[in-house]
């Protein structure tokens, strides 16, 4: 695997990943998404995720702890903005904002400061 797109990849991640909160606010606030929970909730859909499932990661990268505990922070991720979606989809907007605020919030500040920490020690 090249470092530099392992960078490159985080650095994305990183974005790509903050504009969630920006997107699930959006949704508690109109009660409607185009997005189906189900699929939001699978953790190899996003480019990030399909990117950290694929063959492009080597075998020694893959059984290494910072990867691992990226590969649960993403999916825990995932998981978290799924909840928030179908909470805020089923007319439950007090309850999405809730879990936006605490546990997803809290699900992706970890995420972000996991792939920094690990941008870090490939740089």
């Amino acid at each position: 695997m090249a470092l530099d797109n392992l960078g490159d990849q985080i650095k994305d991640a990183i974005g790509s990943h903050g504009m969630w909160t920006l997107r699930l606010k959006t949704v508690i606030k109109t009660g409607t998404s185009d997005l189906d929970p189900d699929i939001v909730r699978c953790d190899d859909k996003c480019d990030f995720g399909q990117w950290l499932h694929s063959n492009e990661i080597d075998k020694a990268t893959r059984t290494g702890a910072p990867y691992q505990v990226i590969l649960r922070l993403h999916s825990e991720f995932h998981n978290c903005a799924a909840d928030v979606l179908e909470l805020a989809t089923g007319g439950q907007a007090p309850q999405a904002t809730e879990l936006l605020e605490g546990r997803f919030s809290n699900k992706s500040q970890k995420l972000v400061r996991g792939l920094r920490k690990w941008k870090g020690e490939v740089n």
